[in-house]
């Protein structure tokens, strides 16, 4: 069966043809040109605080929700959920300004570390209602941890930046610990 030229040449084009036609991010997305507005300048805001990790008591701010038997010899695999109240001191009856909410897992097999991924909930001041994400891994035993900010909603939209803490007390009795953090955020 002989094709004629037509036929060869559209079955050829046919595929181009669509390409050109498609769209190729469907319906679900649009482009559009970033525009930078000279009205809106990017800030920077420095932040300290305290978090509580308090996994004990009456009212624990952390909980194991997964990992290996609390036998084995180490704590790999373990993840723990939290909802720990951020004060602007480190008594834990000073002033509450948000909370910590997230999980964190000891992700290393060699070492204490941890994969933090925390929101930080404010709840007092300028930045209620406005939350930092923090995404990273803390070396434990580090006297300083530095963590990057990823992210932001309300007065932190498009936040970057970073976190430094370190820890301030910690009992071996209860396991309880207060961490200070400062981070330092730019954003809109």
């Amino acid at each position: 069966m002989a094709y004629s030229l037509v036929q060869i040449l559209a079955l050829l084009y046919f595929p181009v043809f669509l390409t050109f036609c498609s769209s190729t991010n469907g319906k679900f997305s649009e482009q559009s040109p970033m525009i930078i507005s000279t009205k809106r300048m990017e800030k920077m805001t420095r932040l300290r605080f305290y978090f509580h990790d308090i996994p004990s008591g009456k009212n624990p701010t952390k909980m194991r929700i997964a990992g290996p038997p609390k036998t084995a010899a180490d704590s790999f695999g373990s993840t723990f959920m939290v909802d720990s109240p951020l004060t602007e001191e480190p008594e834990p009856t000073s002033k509450l300004v948000g909370r910590a909410q997230g999980m964190y897992s000891f992700a290393s097999q060699h070492d204490a570390g941890l994969l933090m991924v925390l929101s930080f909930a404010f709840l007092e001041g300028t930045y209620n209602g406005s939350a930092l994400s923090i995404l990273g891994r803390s070396p434990v035993l580090d006297n300083v941890k530095e963590m990057p900010v990823v992210g932001g909603s309300g007065l932190f939209r498009f936040a970057r930046g970073y976190s430094l803490s370190k820890t301030v007390s910690f009992s071996q009795k209860n396991q309880n610990a207060v961490v200070e953090y400062n981070v330092t955020v730019v954003h809109f």
